[in-house]
């Protein structure tokens, strides 16, 4: 692969080219690369499949259809490896009573207000600036904070702090990236809605561990 000497737009579909000039299929920039009336995704987040889909919204959320009362929200700077898969609240079953059996999915009478099925279910939101490794599932309404890195295969759900990392099945932190103080600091920050050159004119602030630097940026 090689590295263009501009920064690509986030309207482009793939950001990354070959050394032969071609573009590196199984990279997208999921804003320019889905359509779907449910989900929205933030500026430079990309995601990545070797087996790359047509349909990259099919792929990455099986379960949210255009008709689904929730949404997926994914923020901005997210990078979502391959194999990822969001497994949102239309993919539930009612498991409050006798049987979770969706007798309404198959017929028998319209499917609304049928007794078999699940009422709506919670949105699914990703923060900024989000690693989530590969094979990892983020389970129906999991609400995912700045700065987070779920290990490869991880099963999230429920909330989960700014700037932890979180392994296995089910998902536990097993240690903070920064003190919640210093998370709320650099959430506040939000280097991720600044221009990207900017963004680029400070990188190794960003990608550094200077906080109160990162903060004086802001300031002048």
């Amino acid at each position: 692969m090689v590295s263009d000497s501009a920064f690509p737009p986030p309207d482009r579909r793939h950001p990354v080219r070959l050394s032969d000039g071609s573009a590196h299929e199984g990279t997208v920039f999921l804003k320019a690369a889905v359509d779907h009336p449910r989900m929205a995704v933030g500026d430079y987040t990309y995601a990545s499949a070797f087996d790359p889909p047509q349909d990259w919204a099919a792929r990455v959320a099986p379960y949210l259809f255009d008709f689904s009362p929730e949404r997926l929200i994914i923020g901005k700077f997210c990078q979502i490896a391959d194999g990822v898969t969001f497994i949102t609240a239309s993919a539930n079953h009612r498991y409050d009573g006798l049987s979770s059996y969706p007798f309404a999915g198959f017929g028998g009478g319209p499917m609304e207000g049928r007794p078999s099925m699940p009422g709506p279910g919670a949105d699914t939101v990703v923060g900024n600036d989000v690693w989530l490794g590969q094979g990892a599932r983020i389970l129906p309404g999991a609400r995912i904070g700045d700065g987070v890195i779920v290990g490869a295969g991880a099963v999230v759900s429920g909330t989960v702090p700014s700037y932890t990392i979180l392994v296995g099945n089910p998902a536990r932190v097993v240690r903070r990236r920064l003190s919640p103080e210093a998370a709320a600091r650099l959430s506040a920050i939000g280097w991720w809605d600044w221009p990207i050159e900017m963004i680029l004119a400070h990188e190794a602030l960003i990608s550094g561990d200077d906080l109160t630097a990162l903060e004086a940026i802001t300031h002048k």
